[in-house]
């Protein structure tokens, strides 16, 4: 927000797991927001009760709605997305058809009505490449089209090119940021997300499945942290036409990953190790090893992670037993 002018965001996904947070940032900055969820993945319930929050029930793939949004608002995060290993399995044509079409529709209206849009990707487009820590410009390492896993990084890398076509070719305000693992609150373990799939099975004392040997490494950022992330770089001018990865450097193996949370929860059940040909399709592929390097968003805005795995963790399993939904050990 600049001096006292009230800027009017639209959030699509607004109402999901990254995107409320982001609500809530802005709205404590004293900004007005307008939501754009069809609840898919997100719920109303996170969808703050406030004067200068509007939330409309609609989809990206509505390029009626999403222009005459996009015409009241000042600038645009978009958010929305099919997100999850589980769900791009399960459902490869939706999640094409929204992280695509959805994208499209929005960028292009952010281009009739001259407004800043950022563009949320994912660590996804870098693929099989366990080279690092990633840098923006690492090469994308993809397996054959015929495998559903790499459809979402295929579509991801479709919303960035998009927007960067805009931005060199249309002169439109780009910011396009590639999320790392981000993990908190009110994150569903419903599309096959590690960290909350693995706390509601110990605080069910269930056995923790890890997928594959366990072997392979991820780096946990807070969703605080991301946000952090985000409201630095929709202020910041040189941002423009840029891309940036968000996340944390703090790398963990899956295996010590689960026992940790397992040791966090109390939980005796122990792990149970199952192979990727049972947990997805035969043919699923999975990468070893994935570390951002931030040294770019660092260097542009100053921003590091404020929290560290074990704050993630211990975040994550005081938010899955205040649901309800779990019983704590």
């Amino acid at each position: 927000m600049d001096g006292n002018v009230q800027t009017t965001y639209l959030v699509t996904g607004g109402a999901g797991f990254i995107g409320s947070h982001l609500v809530e940032a802005l709205l404590r900055r004293g900004d007005k927001i307008i939501i754009l969820d069809n609840l898919a993945s997100g719920s109303q319930g996170n969808v703050p009760s406030a004067r200068d929050v509007r939330f409309v029930h609609g989809s990206v793939l509505d390029a009626a709605i999403v222009d005459e949004l996009v015409r009241e608002c000042d600038v645009v995060v978009h958010l929305a997305a099919a997100v999850g290993v589980k769900m791009i399995m399960e459902k490869p044509l939706r999640s094409l058809i929204t992280n695509i079409r959805g994208t499209e529709a929005v960028i292009e209206a952010a281009l009739c009505h001259r407004k800043k849009i950022l563009v949320a990707s994912t660590s996804e487009i870098y693929g099989k490449n366990a080279s690092g820590p990633l840098s923006e410009d690492a090469d994308r390492i993809l397996g054959s089209p015929a495998v559903v896993r790499w459809s979402y990084s295929t579509a991801k890398a479709v919303d960035e090119i998009l927007a960067n076509a805009f931005h060199r070719e249309r002169g439109l305000e780009t910011i396009v940021v590639r999320l790392f693992n981000t993990v908190g609150p009110r994150q569903s373990p419903a599309y096959g997300m590690v960290i909350p799939r693995l706390v509601h099975q110990a605080l069910r004392d269930e056995e923790l499945t890890v997928y594959g040997d366990g072997t392979q490494t991820r780096c946990f950022a807070h969703v605080h942290d991301v946000v952090d992330a985000l409201v630095r770089l929709l202020g910041e001018p040189n941002a423009i036409g840029q891309t940036f990865n968000i996340g944390s450097n703090e790398e963990v193996t899956i295996l010590e990953l689960a026992k940790q949370i397992g040791e966090m929860c109390g939980s005796n059940a122990g792990v149970r190790m199952v192979p990727y040909h049972e947990a997805y399709e035969p043919g699923f592929e999975d990468m070893m090893r994935r570390v951002p390097d931030t040294s770019k968003l660092r260097g542009l805005t100053g921003w590091v992670p404020q929290r560290n795995l074990r704050d993630i963790l211990t975040d994550t399993i005081s938010a899955a037993r205040q649901e309800g939904s779990v019983l704590a050990p």
